[in-house]
């Protein structure tokens, strides 16, 4: 038996005045989910545990069935290890956007969704003017994505950070980093004349200079959030017995395998956005299992049409994943197998960020065939599902056992 399992990233919704009062997974075309749905099982799942932030990687750690609070210390150790740092116990790191600040307000938490190849100059300059050697590092990512990075037993994690997408078009001066303890504050200091300091180095940066003369958002201030140390818990292998593969273009995706014991698949062209190469990671994720019980495809996409606000955008991600990516899996794949499409979160349009709402989850597997009542994948059909899994990490156990009726 071979199991895939599909993270389309904050595909989850709200009803959309626009599209008459439906979400977009009601109104996109999307036959392979629903034939997930009409021949298998489906329900509701609590990804999210209270109290805790609602994001991706602690919603990864409840679908891969690690419970976050016994195992999540935060997204920077995490996209840290997807780059090749891994930190000692009292070392800490942060993720760190590059923004695009105007007029005072955190005006878009991804610079205009900035270019790699323009990102790794603009963090290797902030590196020269504001990281320490041995002690304080600046790592470029993907995108608008790279992490900052403490050594040392002298810095905090005592702190509370904005994530940036959270709190775009807020004034910058209400954003800034808070101490949580007295042993915070000379963290949060710090942190707080980085944020600073990059918007003055950044700002007269040529490649802001070309951005701003394009009309394209500038990429002039650094933005750290999410601190954790390095995270210790079980291989999936020795949890599940079984051998598993990770495909995603996200560093905290693979952070989150890598630390798991999982292979990460590098596909090319996957790129984290609406431009990612749909095809390539299905064909990559057919031939990972080749020599792999377990494959987990995350796709991005959805979610950075939702952070957008754009419902027509949504739509089209939801189809391309479906179109591109699920038709594949279900057409070319050999084995039985038993396949779970879900989302981590909802991203909603009409309100730009996530939420901790269960989310829609869908089983089918090649052994175990039904002829379910619900054959539509959307929030509104599936929430009709008796089906509701409250605690998140019990999650993947009950996806495992699917196939074996």
């Amino acid at each position: 038996m071979k199991y895939v399992m599909v993270i389309a990233d904050g595909m989850g919704d709200y009803p959309v005045k626009d599209l008459g009062g439906k979400t977009p997974l009601q109104v996109a075309s999307h036959p392979n989910m629903d034939k997930i749905v009409s021949q298998g099982t489906c329900g509701t799942l609590n990804t999210i545990p209270n109290g805790m932030a609602v994001n991706t990687d602690v919603a990864a750690f409840s679908i891969l069935g690690y419970n976050p609070k016994k195992y999540y210390d935060g997204r920077g150790p995490l996209e840290a290890a997807s780059q090749g740092i891994f930190l000692d116990k009292v070392s800490i790191a942060f993720r760190c956007n590059i923004i695009s600040e105007k007029n005072g307000l955190l005006y878009d938490y991804s610079a205009g969704h900035i270019e790699t190849k323009d990102a790794e100059k603009l963090i290797a300059c902030i590196n020269r003017e504001l990281g320490v050697s041995g002690e304080i590092t600046f790592y470029p990512g993907v995108d608008y994505r790279h992490l900052l990075v403490f050594i040392g037993a002298d810095y905090s994690q005592e702190v509370k950070c904005f994530p940036p997408h959270d709190v775009v078009g807020k004034p910058i001066k209400e954003l800034m980093v808070i101490p949580l303890n007295k042993r915070g504050v000379r963290m949060a200091t710090l942190l707080n004349k980085i944020i600073l300091k990059s918007r003055d180095i950044l700002s007269n940066h040529p490649i802001n200079i070309e951005r701003i003369s394009n009309n394209q958002n500038p990429a002039n201030m650094l933005w750290p959030w999410s601190p954790g140390k390095a995270p210790t818990y079980p291989k999936l292998k020795d949890k599940y017995n079984i051998n598993g593969a990770v495909i995603s273009a996200v560093d905290v995706i693979k952070g989150i395998g890598i630390y798991a014991g999982l292979d990460i698949i590098e596909v090319p062209g996957a790129t984290g956005y609406i431009d990612t190469n749909y095809e390539g990671k299905a064909k990559y994720a057919l031939k990972s299992l080749e020599d792999h019980d377990f494959v987990l495809i995350h796709v991005e996409a959805p979610d950075e049409a939702g952070h957008m606000g754009d419902h027509t955008l949504k739509i089209k991600t939801i189809e391309d994943l479906d179109t591109r990516l699920l038709s594949i899996i279900l057409n070319d794949i050999k084995d039985d197998f038993t396949i779970a499409i879900l989302c981590d979160h909802l991203t909603p349009v009409t309100i730009k960020t996530h939420t901790s709402d269960p989310v829609p989850f869908a089983i089918y597997s090649s052994v175990n065939k039904k002829n379910n009542t619900i054959s539509h994948f959307d929030e509104i059909c599936i929430k009709q599902s008796p089906l509701h899994i409250k605690k998140g990490h019990r999650f993947f156990q009950f996806f495992l056992g699917y196939g074996k009726g």
